[in-house]
């Protein structure tokens, strides 16, 4: 998903296709108060799948352009989803 520039890309690119959950999703969860995975997942369903091999087009999980996204904004991100472990 992410070849973009994080804070510049649009709103409508999907991070998270098992739950489609665009990257606008997410910045607006972390505007209200998300600091880590689990307040993302809370907030949007974001990488509570486990369809990310047969969704995603990278074929993997979005869980690390998450924590990107949550790292870009200066948050620690906190512990891996393991949705697909």
């Amino acid at each position: 998903m992410l070849l973009l520039n994080i804070k510049t890309a649009p709103d409508s690119v999907t991070v998270c296709y098992c739950n489609d959950v665009a990257l606008g999703e997410i910045r607006r969860a972390i505007i209200s108060g998300a600091a880590t995975l689990d307040d993302i997942q809370e907030a949007t369903g974001a990488c509570t799948g486990n369809r990310c091999e047969e969704m995603n087009p990278s074929g993997g999980c979005c869980e690390t352009d998450i924590m990107k996204i949550l790292a870009a904004y200066g948050k620690t991100g906190g512990a891996g989803c393991g949705c697909c472990k």
